[in-house]
């Protein structure tokens, strides 16, 4: 679903980043775990973050403990706060790359679908000119699918007409 709240946005971005190598339903499992791991994914609690926080986290057995992707978390809040003043908010930002509609895409299979386009190369290669980690080509068209930016929803899925709706509209 099209999402552009900034707070919703920073979390999709930090779960998609933890899922790296592992299975969605791994980190959707850990979901409620994250969230108050990273202060309910307010970027500012985030960004002040210190050695001792990522101590903690690296103690949390609830959440996935990779040291480098909850560095990364953290970077990228700072990242993320810096985004937000420059463009007045990271849904205005993000949303840029795509025209601020959702691309409409037409897979009759889950096979048809890739895991990275040309957008997700761009907004991939933009974030790490922004100073983000964790945000490869894969990791971004990820996260395009899951706040909307893109609708695979596959033809025929119950969800697709919906996304496509919501989706015609530049808010």
């Amino acid at each position: 679903m099209p999402e552009r709240n900034d707070r919703r946005l920073f979390e999709f971005l930090i779960l998609e980043g933890a899922q790296a190598g592992l299975s969605w339903l791994t980190i959707l499992r850990k979901r409620e775990a994250y969230r108050r791991a990273f202060a309910g994914f307010d970027p500012a609690q985030v960004a002040d973050f210190s050695k001792a926080d990522v101590q903690r986290l690296m103690e949390d057995d609830r959440i996935v403990r990779n040291r480098s992707k909850i560095e990364a978390a953290i970077t990228n809040a700072r990242a993320f706060l810096v985004i937000e003043r420059e463009y007045g908010s990271f849904a205005s930002y993000v949303w840029q790359f795509v025209g601020g509609k959702t691309i409409q895409n037409t897979w009759r299979g889950l096979q048809e679908i890739p895991s990275e386009t040309e957008e997700s190369r761009v907004l991939s290669r933009d974030l790490v000119k922004h100073g983000f980690r964790f945000v490869g080509p894969t990791i971004c068209y990820a996260f395009m699918q899951s706040v909307g930016m893109v609708n695979d929803h596959v033809v025929g899925c119950f969800r697709r007409a919906m996304v496509r709706q919501l989706g015609q509209s530049v808010r």
